[in-house]
Formats: structure tokens, sequence, C-alpha cells
């Protein structure tokens, strides 16, 4: 008996120590994030392995003029889908590198939607299967096709790419071996390659595009339902920077903790300076996204003067940013240009030595300033760690190399602060450290961020 795709790689992380996180997604939402993954190829130089499964044979109709342009760009293309609109009549499906597989009609694929993206140097995958009528509850079917849902999830993890593929591979033997024996060739070539992608800032700021376009022209019948799908994709353009954030620490395997460990750090610090519900939402977004930045390809934060990244006349102004690369691509989605002023200030010196800006004491963002001492806190932890020393012996050394650089690079108050935690890590607090749940994205944005009104004392100042 055929089974799904998506309920089999569901089963197979079920008691792993990363379970797969599905969310639901509008149909809307799932073109838009295709369309991006897919017209990302043609700017890749990587000859991708791509593996596609429509509902039905209408839908691949409606983008086989696409596909034969992404034909060009790609080692192969494999679609499967219902036999049910003449298909494979179409042109595309003529070219010497696009195979389709007509799915039975009992095969539960031919209810699922993927999109599996394979290349040395850019994974990506959309695996979802639509919600069945009994699924949708009381409210029933929906009228209108764009609010259709799909449970699933999107990712651009490679080890998880590849893990579907085989997946898709294994369906496609039973339908047409010689081929799945191509695909297997293709496969086992690339994955003696694959490499993380060290920046996918490009595909990342065309997903956003993609969907604040979609988010434009949409027309539906009620404000009510428009506010949802409206949600449906501003969640998944945060979920866009989460998984880039993700796969630069996976990336890091010397401290692939990073982003989670600086995450709970913040927080601490953040009630322990009593700082409101809204900022510290704010500062755990930075966290998580705080290695986006070039400049934190460095060992640890860069010292002063070291960086010919900034080009740009230092502004005056505190709550102005100058365009650095990494946090440039967070601007692109207006909930984020705060955070992204968080993380380019992140790299001031307390005594206005630092860049990009030159900003000195309280002129840094409070939460920039936290960020900095925290991930230079917790990046030491991470290097003593290799010696052996004991969890006590860790904390109070890694806390006095940031002492020493107290009033110069970190603000004093601040180290003050660090001292209380490191105090209650020495007796035995323990701090929560959670996996980035990036198939929601929804809970870290507040609406207040939305506001213009507050002043740079209340951005750069905390309570006394």
């Amino acid at each position: 008996m055929l089974e799904s795709i998506l309920q089999q790689l569901e089963t197979a992380h079920r008691h792993s120590t990363r379970p797969i996180r599905f969310g639901v997604y509008y149909k809307n939402t799932l073109v838009a994030l295709c369309h991006a993954l897919e017209d990302h190829i043609l700017a890749d130089q990587d000859q991708p392995l791509v593996i596609t499964a429509f509902q039905r044979g209408k839908w691949y109709l409606q983008e086989a003029e696409r596909y034969a342009d992404i034909a060009k760009f790609s080692r192969e293309i494999v679609i499967m889908a219902s036999p049910d609109a003449g298909f494979a009549e179409h042109p595309t499906s003529k070219l010497p590198n696009v195979d389709l597989v007509a799915l039975d009609s009992p095969d539960p694929v031919a209810q699922e939607w993927h999109l599996i993206i394979l290349s040395p140097g850019y994974t990506a995958m959309v695996l979802c299967q639509e919600l069945s009528e009994a699924d949708y509850g009381a409210g029933g079917l929906p009228g209108s096709d764009l609010e259709r849902k799909f449970y699933g999830l999107w990712t651009f993890e490679p080890e998880l790419v590849k893990e579907t593929a085989e997946l898709a591979i294994a369906h496609i033997q039973k339908y047409n071996p010689e081929l799945a024996a191509k695909l297997t060739t293709h496969q086992q070539a690339i994955q003696s390659s694959l490499v993380t992608p060290e920046d996918l800032s490009t595909v990342v700021s065309r997903v956003v595009d993609y969907l604040q376009t979609g988010q434009e022209n949409l027309s539906t019948p009620t404000a009510l339902r428009q506010k949802a799908l409206d949600s449906n994709l501003l969640s998944n353009e945060i979920q866009a920077f989460l998984r880039m954030a993700q796969l630069i620490d996976l990336a890091d395997i010397n401290n692939p903790m990073a982003a989670t460990e600086v995450v709970a750090l913040c927080e601490a610090m953040g009630q322990l300076l009593e700082l409101p519900a809204w900022q510290i939402k704010r500062l755990r977004l930075a966290g998580l996204l705080h290695r986006i930045d070039p400049l934190q390809k460095a060992e640890s934060i860069l010292s002063p003067g070291t960086s010919s990244s900034y080009t740009e006349q230092a502004p005056s102004c505190p709550l102005t940013c100058p365009l650095v690369p990494g946090a440039q691509v967070l601007r692109t989605m207006p909930r984020l240009r705060a955070v992204a002023q968080l993380i380019t200030h992140q790299t001031e010196w307390w005594d206005g030595t630092g860049e990009p800006a030159g900003l000195a004491g309280d002129e840094i963002p409070l939460e920039s300033r936290i960020l900095a001492l925290v991930a230079e806190f917790q990046w030491r932890v991470n290097q003593i760690k290799s010696a052996n020393q004991s969890r006590e012996e860790i904390f109070v050394q890694a806390l006095e190399q940031c002492r020493q650089q107290q009033s110069t690079r970190f603000d004093p108050k601040l180290i003050d602060a660090l001292t209380l935690l490191v105090m209650g890590l020495q007796q035995g607090l323990d701090l929560p450290v959670m996996t980035t749940k990036a198939s929601n994205g929804m809970w870290l944005l507040d609406s207040r961020w939305d506001s213009h009104s507050k002043s740079s004392e209340e951005i750069g100042s905390y309570p006394q």
C-alpha cells in the first residue's frame, strides 16, 4: 500500500531529538513560497534536482511555462500529479530533463503538495497535504480557493531536504523503477558535495518579497477572512528569517546552540532589569537573529577599527542605521526594522569607539548593549567548556573576561546585572533553552513595534 510522504517523514521523526513541527498554510501562502523558492533556481548555478507533487494536473498546467524556464537551470525535474488534465501533452513535459509520474487516484501523495529542491549550494522544501472536509470543522469547506488550507512545513535545512528527497524517490520507484534509479544517481552525486549555504539572504529576501506581494494582491469576501490570510503570510515572513538563522547555527559545529542560549540569557537579563514584556519579546527575536549580521562571522564580536565593511558616513542620530548587508535583509519587512537596528548596533562600544555608527553610552539602544554582552559571554562560556572545567569555574572565568572590558566595550551597569545572573547560575539556576519553533513566528511580534512615538530615551535606557 502506498504511503504519504508527509506521514512517513513525521513518523520517522516522531520520537527523535528533533521532531518535525508542522503548521497550517493557506493556498496563497504556499503559492508565494513555492514561486520564491523555484525562482531562486534561476539564479542558482548548481543545477538542482527538483521533485514536485501537484494535487491535480490542472495545477501543473498553470505552472507549466514556469517549469520550462526552471528546467533550463536544473539537472532533472520530476512532477508527480493525478492524470486528470492532459498535462502529458504540454511541451514542457517533452523536455529531456522533465519526467512525469502519473499518480493513481488512491495514492495519498495525490492529495499532497510538494516542492523539493536539492543542489550542493541550495536546498529548500515545501511539504504539505490539504486538510480534509472533516478537518475544516463546523465552518465546512472554504468558499474561496485562496482560503484552502494545507498542513505541513517548509524549510531550507539540508539534511531534512535530503531525507525527504529519498522518500520521494522511493515513492517514484513503485511507479517507474528506471526513473528512480536515475534520480538516485543524481541525488548521490549531489549528496557527496552538499554544503550548508553560507548566505541565504537573497532567497529569504525573495520569499519575503513574494509573500508581501501576495498579501497586496489578495481579494477575499470579508475583512475577517482577509485578516486570517494576512496573518498566515506575515507568520511565514518571520519563519523565513528564523530558518536562515537556524541554518547559520547548524553550520557552526563549534557553537551550534548560540542563538537559543543567547535568547535564554537575554530573557534572564531583561527580567533582572525589569524590562516590559514587549521589550523582552523584541530582545528575544533579536537574540534569535543576532548572527545574521556578517560581522558575527568573526570568532567573537569585532574589535573597533578592524572592519572595512562600512563605507557610509556614520549617522549622528542614534536611531538611524547605516546599511549593513547582513541586517539589511531584515529591513525588507517593516515589522523587523527595529530588530535590524538592534542587531546592527550590537557592535557599538560603550566608549564610542565601536562600529558602525560610533555611538557611545546610552546612545546605543539598550537591547543592542544587552545583546553584545550576552553574545560575548555565551561565546566565551562555549570556548571554555572544552577545557573540562567545572560549571562554576566556567561561568566565573567567562564573566571575568567580559568584566575586563567594562566601561570600554560594555555598559558597566549591564556587567553588574550579568554578575547577578552568574551568581544565580553558580547556585544551580537553570535557564530554559528551547529550540526555535519556526512553524509559527507570530508570537514574536508585538503591535507596539509599529509605534513611531518611542523616544531615543525610551529605547536607549533602562529602569534605574
